[in-house]
């Protein structure tokens, strides 16, 4: 069987491979600590719930509008003018099956043969496939941890080339934590704006961020960048509603009338039920955000204490979302290998680095339950010790 080039070229997700893997070692009866999960380990608040079982109970099972709902795409544009002080009318949103998908539209309308993406490593794993599926090339600008995984502008103006045609800001950042404040993402909107770059603003952690700092999106930072960036996100992290699969783009008009024709032809619109679902979390938001990301910064203290308190290995503490990039380069393995052993030998398990970009760190998630940090890191404690 032969395949399209863009396929075999495409590399399989390392997060979704080692949860497999996990989950296959569970069912066998082993006992694994999981630290590879790229989603919140908390319920979905129960007024969201019930809104969807209304939606089912009352019969809203049926096609919407391709680009969502008007009450859940009015609904995102008063959150976003809100919560983000970003001016987006409901014909410039288009609600998708999940930030992924909503980031996969964009790259497919905008980009293609011959075109350029800047992609800050460490990135989320997918981008760089993303930019290559459609047709484009990744054009990597290295953030380092010494700087706790921000980019300096000047790496940003060296890459731009003539033919880059976009820049993708993820703040805060998987796999890195990282965020960017307002005097970077004022940079980055000057160098966007003097070369005419789309920015496309992946804001799915926006709400967890810690140590008091604030979310800042880049297109509200003046009315040139508004008009050159696409906002994105979605339900998954902020609501726990991973398997709802509703997330969402907002920008240009003419851009959106596209990714909304694309989104015709292949998923048509998002799950009724899920729409409904969306429009109960941003209308009546529970006090479960707040308990959640409480948790969420309590784990992180936890787990990045405890990491530099060990041998061979380090962490640069968090700001924002529930990972930790941590810092291999002392146990002499690549990331590949520290993963596969630490899961086969200590039955915990946690991504390899080199699927964001550096093979001298391994991503761990703290999106499960203290005990089971706890447990995991003692596992991993002794485990370092004897390598």
């Amino acid at each position: 069987m032969e395949f399209a080039d863009r396929v075999v070229r495409l590399k399989p997700s390392l997060t979704l491979a080692i949860t497999a893997k996990a989950k296959a070692m569970k069912r066998q009866g082993l006992d694994v600590v999981g630290f590879g999960a790229g989603e919140p380990d908390f319920d979905t608040p129960s007024g969201i719930k019930r809104a969807g079982i209304r939606a089912i109970e009352k019969g809203f099972t049926k096609y919407t509008p391709v680009s969502g709902t008007p009450e859940l795409k009015k609904a995102i544009a008063q959150k976003l003018n809100r919560e983000n002080g970003l001016s987006y009318t409901p014909e410039e949103i288009v609600v998708s099956c999940g930030a992924k998908h909503a980031l996969y539209n964009i790259f497919q309308v905008l980009c293609g043969p011959g075109d350029e993406v800047i992609i800050v490593s460490p990135y989320w794993v997918s981008y760089p496939e993303m930019v290559k599926l459609s047709g484009a090339t990744p054009r990597i600008v290295e953030a380092k941890e010494k700087n706790s995984f921000v980019p300096e502008i000047s790496s940003i103006r060296k890459a731009i080339t003539k033919h880059v045609k976009a820049i993708i800001v993820n703040s805060p950042s998987n796999p890195t934590g990282a965020t960017f404040g307002k005097p970077i993402l004022e940079e980055v909107a000057k160098i966007a704006v003097l070369k005419k770059l789309i920015v496309i603003s992946d804001e799915i952690y926006e709400e967890l961020i810690y140590d008091g700092g604030k979310h800042v999106s880049i297109g509200s930072i003046n009315s040139g960048i508004f008009k050159q960036t696409i906002t994105v996100n979605g339900f998954s992290k902020t609501f726990s509603m991973t398997g709802w699969r509703i997330g969402y783009a907002a920008g240009p008009g003419e851009i959106m009338r596209k990714i909304a024709a694309l989104q015709s032809h292949s998923t048509s619109n998002p799950a009724s039920i899920s729409q409904k679902a969306a429009v109960e979390a941003l209308e009546r938001r529970g006090k479960e955000v707040g308990e959640m990301k409480k948790k969420f910064a309590e784990r992180r203290d936890y787990m990045s204490g405890r990491i530099n308190s060990m041998e061979k290995i380090s962490c640069v503490k968090p700001r924002g979302a529930f990972y930790i990039f941590c810092n291999i380069t002392e146990t002499g393995l690549d990331s590949l290998t520290f993963a596969a052993r630490l899961l086969d030998e200590a039955h915990v398990a946690c991504v390899p680095g080199i699927g964001f970009g550096s093979d001298t760190h391994v991503r761990l998630s703290f999106a499960t339950s203290l005990k089971n940090i706890k447990k995991g890191l003692d596992r991993m404690e002794k485990w370092l010790q004897k390598l």
